[in-house]
């Protein structure tokens, strides 16, 4: 029933759909050497410890980034999976420290992905908006910088920016340390969103709340540790994204069946389903949903409230979200 639904993904980032294959096809067209034989070499690295064991290999892939021609052939790729998945809106996460500081513009990043986004709303009906996100463990300066630089590129290129939000290694780097940062972009009329509650405590979702103004919650499977604190999301119609494989392959739990899904949905939360860095976690949107449906053995109703869910918790434009919504049973 699941691929039947129109799902919108909101937890996504873009560079973690950089499967091996297209690594390979840009470093060649590049004329650039990889330190793999073949893509199945690059592919058998794809088990990980922890979140920063996977953010090494994360960034060393995104050398092959280089142009606006090779994040369309990126976001490209990912659009045609994404419609397979049943897919028709989504909130791309992209991170231009990481591009920039390799000296690729954000425009470069922003003009690349706004193409791909231009042939996936022709090609498959998919609308999609860009989220840029802050790297939290990276100097507060730098983020400003890239507030302004994504702002810059965005109005000269008309790319689909809707937010800001906040990614990358999270113990340590506690979300109030971005509150001007996510001010700013507030000011500019940009939605906020923010990674908490994965690795770090419940404490950090509701700091990302108060501090930097966050509508939604990225992962946030911790927050049962506050029984507070979920009464105010659900008060407040606060959406999780949460991401199921991931937390496996990133061993915040051992084993899906471990991951609080059903009392998470049990608790009322505005809970959604997302892919995350699906290149890197073993599947995409439909591989999530049937990896939760088998663990939690969710009937059709409750696939029907998640697809709803993740349509309420859009920053699509309202019409489209009503258009989406007539097409839940």
């Amino acid at each position: 029933m699941a691929a039947a639904l129109p799902f919108c993904e909101l937890h996504l980032h873009i560079e973690g759909t950089l499967e091996p294959p297209t690594i390979f096809a840009l470093a060649a067209e590049q004329g650039r050497a990889l330190p793999y034989a073949a893509p199945e070499e690059l592919a058998a690295r794809y088990e990980f410890a922890n979140l920063p064991s996977f953010l090494e290999l994360y960034y060393e892939n995104m050398g092959v980034l280089r142009s606006e021609h090779d994040f369309a052939v990126l976001a490209d790729a990912y659009f045609a999976r994404a419609h397979r998945a049943g897919v028709a809106h989504v909130e791309l996460f992209v991170d231009p420290q990481a591009h920039s500081e390799r000296g690729v513009t954000e425009r470069t990043v922003l003009r690349g992905l706004q193409r791909a986004i231009d042939d996936a709303g022709a090609r498959f009906g998919i609308s999609a908006g860009i989220i840029a996100c802050v790297l939290r463990d990276r100097p507060v300066d730098e983020a400003e910088r890239m507030l302004d630089a994504v702002l810059a590129a965005a109005g000269e290129t008309g790319a689909p920016l809707l937010g800001i939000g906040l990614d990358s290694a999270e113990l340590g780097f506690p979300p109030h340390r971005f509150a001007g940062v996510f001010d700013r972009a507030a000011e500019a009329g940009l939605h906020r969103v923010a990674h908490a509650g994965e690795e770090g405590p419940a404490d950090y979702v509701r700091e990302a709340l108060d501090t930097l103004g966050a509508e939604r919650i990225d992962h946030g499977i911790r927050v049962l540790e506050d029984p507070e604190l979920v009464a105010r999301l659900v008060r407040e119609r606060i959406p999780l994204t949460v991401c199921p494989l991931s937390n496996v392959r990133l061993r915040v739990v051992d084993r899906i069946e471990e991951l609080p899904f059903r009392e998470l949905l049990d608790a009322g939360l505005l809970v959604t389903v997302n892919s995350d860095d699906p290149a890197y976690f073993g599947g995409y949107l439909d591989d999530n949903l049937a990896a939760v449906q088998g663990a939690f053995g969710l009937a059709d109703d409750e696939l029907s409230r998640l697809a709803r869910n993740s349509v309420e918790a859009s920053f699509a434009p309202e019409a489209r979200k009503r258009e989406l919504l007539g097409r839940l049973p």
